[in-house]
């Protein structure tokens, strides 16, 4: 089993580039820097390795990375805690050619799906799986934005919807924010599931379909957003303000509960409750 070498060396070289040798107190040296950042001999000096070693590792060469390296990568190149989880994840050893594929699409338990409709009427609740994939959702969730019913399943991807649905585009005021996290977190999806057919699948067609999704991908931004607040322009209710969490479910590998609330006694509040009533209607 290998390493994927594209998305390592493309990590650990950006992140090189990202960091600015003066604040790290590092001279130019007698060959003054032809490109910005680290050297690859001053990482491996801050993360305690020989440059041989690090030389293998940034080209996906190096058999095995034990977490005390990855840690020293970590420290050298001042990655987030959601960097540090990512690069850990595409270190790790592949699955052999030839070995079953996870199920790419898992299914939402029925007492999950009683859950999202308890929530229904109050709060929009939708469940994401491996690649972000929409897998369950309640009726005010569709109400909130698109129904997720008249899509075809293979379509129920958030990042597909983001980049090349244009109802997102009208759907979210700060689409551009959007569509950055979504990348940032469509990466750490591909750490988090190494070899996945699906992730594949998904990032394969971004980058051939998608201009605006290709040049955040190259940027190897990682960032896992469970909570904030997102802003939505719905066509009947308005502008919406809401803050969303997001919640690992233990029993049911690679899914996620979100949901999104409204302040109390707020104009989106009252907007809601528009919405869920049209909902019951319907």
């Amino acid at each position: 089993m290998g390493h994927s070498e594209p998305e390592i060396k493309g990590f650990l070289k950006t992140r090189r580039a990202a960091l600015d040798p003066a604040e790290l107190g590092l001279p130019d040296g007698v060959v003054r820097r032809r490109v910005r950042g680290l050297r690859r001999e001053e990482v491996a000096q801050r993360a305690g390795i020989s440059v041989d070693y690090y030389t293998r590792i940034e080209q996906g060469r190096a058999p095995a990375i034990s977490d005390s390296v990855v840690d020293g990568l970590a420290r050298a190149l001042r990655l987030t805690p959601s960097e540090h989880t990512y690069l850990r994840n595409i270190t790790l050893p592949r699955r052999r050619a030839g070995e079953p594929d996870p199920d790419p699409r898992p299914r939402v338990r029925p007492e999950i799906q009683q859950l999202l409709n308890a929530m229904d009427g109050t709060v929009p609740a939708y469940v994401y799986g491996p690649a972000m994939d929409i897998l369950a959702w309640n009726t005010l969730g569709t109400r909130l934005g698109i129904d997720y019913a008249a899509i075809p399943e293979e379509r129920r991807n958030g990042p597909l919807l983001v980049f090349l649905d244009p109802r997102l585009r009208e759907l979210h005021p700060n689409w551009a924010e959007v569509a950055d996290d979504t990348v940032a977190g469509l990466r750490a999806e591909t750490g988090r599931h190494p070899g996945s057919s699906r992730v594949c699948r998904v990032t394969h067609e971004l980058l051939e379909r998608s201009e605006e999704f290709r040049r955040r991908w190259e940027a190897q931004g990682v960032q896992e957003r469970t909570r904030g607040v997102k802003r939505f322009r719905h066509p009947g209710a308005g502008e919406l303000v809401l803050r969303f969490e997001a919640f690992v479910l233990p029993a049911d590998p690679g899914q996620m509960l979100c949901t999104y609330t409204a302040d109390e006694g707020s104009a989106t509040a009252e907007a809601l409750k528009v919405l869920a009533g049209a909902a019951a209607v319907a």
